[in-house]
C-alpha cells in the first residue's frame, strides 16, 4: 500500500461472517480488523505498518522470542474469536500481503482449497494430545511384560527379571516409539483426521520431559467428551507414558494453506 501498510491476515471463512460480528476485535498491531470478501469467501485481515510486518522486519522480529510470543498471541485470540462465530481456516502467523486486492486476488485463486477446507473443520474442533514417556517406568514395565508368568522368588525368576530389565533399557527408544504409534493409530479412529507433528522445541515449551508423541485430532463437535475419555484411557492402559490433552483450538493443523508474504 502506498501508505507503508500491509495486510496481515489471521483467518478465512465463508460470507455468513458479518462485520458487526469482528466488533472491536483488534490485532497484531493493535489494528482493529476488518473483512476482506470475493467469491463467496471472507478474509479477516488487518492494516498493519510495513516497517514493523514488512517482509526484512519479519525476519528480525521472527528470532526475538518476546516478540514472536506476543505477536503469536494476539493473532491467535483473532482467529479465535473468527473460529467462535462458525467455521474458519486460520492463516499461519505472519500473511501478510501488501493490499486487500492481493488479499482477493488469493481468496479466488485458491477458492476450491479454501472450500474444501472449510467444509473439513465445520463442526469439529482442533485437539492435542501430547505424550511424554518415563524412561525408567516404560524399561520396568517392558520388563515386567517380558517375564509375567515367570516363577516368582526363584533365582531363575530373577535372572529372567534382570535379563528383561537391562534388554528393556537398552530398547527404551523403540518401546516408546511403537506405543507412540498405536496410540496415534487409535487416536485416528476417533477423530474425522490427525497428524502427527515434531516435538515441541524446550526452548519455546520450556520444558525437558521425553515428548514421544505430538499428535493433532480433528474431533466432531458432538464426539469431544468420548475423544477426551479414550485419552484418559490411554494414559491408564500404558504404563511409562502420559498423556496430555490440550484444546479446544482453532483447526491449525487443518487449515491446507502454508504461509506465504507476498
Amino acid at each position: 500500500m502506498a501508505d507503508g501498510t500491509g495486510v496481515w491476515l489471521y483467518a478465512v471463512t465463508d460470507d455468513r461472517l458479518a462485520e458487526k460480528d469482528l466488533g472491536e476485535l483488534t490485532g497484531v498491531a493493535g489494528e482493529v480488523v476488518r473483512a476482506v470478501r470475493s467469491g463467496g469467501l471472507t478474509a479477516v485481515v488487518g492494516s498493519v505498518p510495513l516497517e514493523v510486518f514488512g517482509e526484512e522486519a519479519l525476519k528480525r522480529h521472527l528470532e526475538d522470542l518476546t516478540w514472536l510470543e506476543a505477536t503469536a498471541r494476539a493473532h491467535d485470540a483473532v482467529v479465535s474469536a473468527v473460529a467462535q462465530r462458525g467455521p474458519a481456516i486460520p492463516l499461519r502467523l505472519a500473511t501478510v500481503y501488501l493490499d486487500d486486492a492481493r488479499v482477493r486476488d488469493l481468496l479466488d485463486e485458491r477458492q476450491a482449497d479454501f472450500e474444501s477446507a472449510l467444509t473439513l473443520v465445520t463442526g469439529r474442533t482442533e485437539w492435542g494430545v501430547k505424550a511424554y514417556g518415563d524412561r525408567q517406568a516404560l524399561a520396568d514395565a517392558v520388563a515386567e511384560a517380558q517375564i509375567a508368568g515367570s516363577a516368582k522368588g526363584s533365582g531363575t525368576a530373577y535372572l529372567l527379571r534382570r535379563r528383561a530389565q537391562l534388554a528393556a533399557q537398552e530398547s527404551v527408544e523403540r518401546d516408546a516409539a511403537a506405543r507412540a504409534d498405536e496410540i496415534h493409530s487409535r487416536l485416528l479412529r476417533k477423530a474425522a483426521a490427525g497428524r502427527r507433528q515434531a516435538a515441541t522445541d524446550p526452548a519455546l515449551s520450556g520444558r525437558r520431559d521425553w515428548m514421544v508423541l505430538n499428535g493433532t485430532y480433528l474431533v466432531d463437535d458432538d464426539r469431544a467428551d468420548e475423544f477426551a475419555t479414550a485419552v484418559e484411557e490411554l494414559g491408564r492402559e500404558y504404563p511409562g507414558i502420559r498423556l496430555e490433552l490440550t484444546g479446544p483450538w482453532p483447526p491449525y493443523s487443518f487449515a491446507g494453506v502454508e504461509r506465504e508474504t507476498t
